[in-house]
């Protein structure tokens, strides 16, 4: 927590500064024509921002908000979405009929490892500048298709087929995001 709200505070800092320089109310034109401003500045903070928006899942589990499993009209493909923040949606031995995730500036947490996958169930994700985080049972096939711009998908299921087996069809459309697949 103590790193977040120092990575955090460095970027609120730094922007005021870089607005304050904009709007001419302080002065700071030689520590913006530096060379490592060139460089070094904007990569390290795409690398902090990234670091706050997308690292913070893994250490702080309580910013997740945990919710039922939400079905549409008819019981079948639930659909979640995260706006601004992070959801987490478990499966406890309930069956499995598919799913649409959206995200938008969030993070949205998907645990099948309980779930009941009878037949193939197909997973649509849509992320914009988020991600999502799915873990699958080790029952199942899991095959993806995503187009991404500046993101992508990691598949970490480690790629076994079962001809018997149901399988995930993963279908996903990164836009400043990722999808990371477990077990």
């Amino acid at each position: 927590m103590v790193k977040r709200i120092f990575f955090g505070s460095i970027l609120v800092v730094f922007g005021l500064l870089k607005l304050g320089d904009m709007c001419d109310i302080i002065h700071w034109d030689w520590l913006w024509q530096q060379p490592w401003t060139d460089y070094v500045g904007p990569i390290a903070t795409v690398c902090l921002g990234c670091t706050i928006l997308f690292g913070g899942h893994k250490k702080w589990h309580g910013q997740w908000l945990q919710h039922s499993i939400p079905m549409n009209e008819n019981g079948k493909r639930i659909v979640c979405e995260a706006k601004f923040g992070g959801d987490e949606y478990v499966y406890h031995g309930e069956k499995f009929q598919g799913a649409f995730l959206r995200t938008h500036c969030g993070a949205i947490l998907l645990d099948l490892r309980e779930a009941v996958v009878e037949q193939d169930e197909e997973i649509e994700i849509s992320n914009f500048i988020g991600g999502v985080e799915l873990y699958v049972p080790k029952t199942v096939n899991v095959m993806v298709s995503s187009r991404s711009f500046i993101g992508g998908v990691g598949n970490e299921t480690g790629g076994r087929m079962n001809a018997n087996a149901p399988c995930l069809h993963i279908v996903a459309k990164n836009f400043i995001g990722g999808v990371s697949i477990k077990n």
